[in-house]
């Protein structure tokens, strides 16, 4: 069982940088690809970007590709997002995931799901 908490959310202004983080609970963390997924209001849950714990190689939706970074660090057993230049259109339920089984991410079945962390962005 891997427990994934996300942290980093709040109430930022359009056009500064934010730094979302993942932490999971478990050493098997390593073993997983984990993803970043968002949900607006009375939207879709969307994939962002994913990112294999030992390769380190990162996927990006085409509509993060600019403004999104993932990057992991063993050591902490954490998966940061930031985002850049952040719009009043960010604002959303940040989620992050862990992909046991290679399944495709714009699917969104993943395995582990953390709670979210809420980013509300002012104009």
């Amino acid at each position: 069982q891997v427990q994934l908490v996300e942290s980093g959310g709040g109430l930022v202004q359009a056009g500064v940088s934010l730094r979302l983080s993942c932490a999971a609970s478990s050493q098997t963390f390593i073993n997983y690809s984990v993803g970043w997924f968002r949900q607006a209001p009375g939207k879709g849950r969307e994939f962002i970007a994913a990112v294999g714990m030992r390769s380190g190689i990162p996927t990006y939706a085409d509509s993060a590709k600019g403004r999104f970074t993932i990057s992991r660090d063993h050591a902490k057993n954490t998966v940061d997002l930031q985002v850049d230049s952040l719009k009043p259109d960010d604002a959303a339920v940040y989620y992050c995931a862990a992909n046991v089984h290679g399944n495709d991410w714009y699917t969104g079945d993943m395995d582990y799901w953390g709670k979210g962390t809420l980013v509300t962005v002012s104009s």
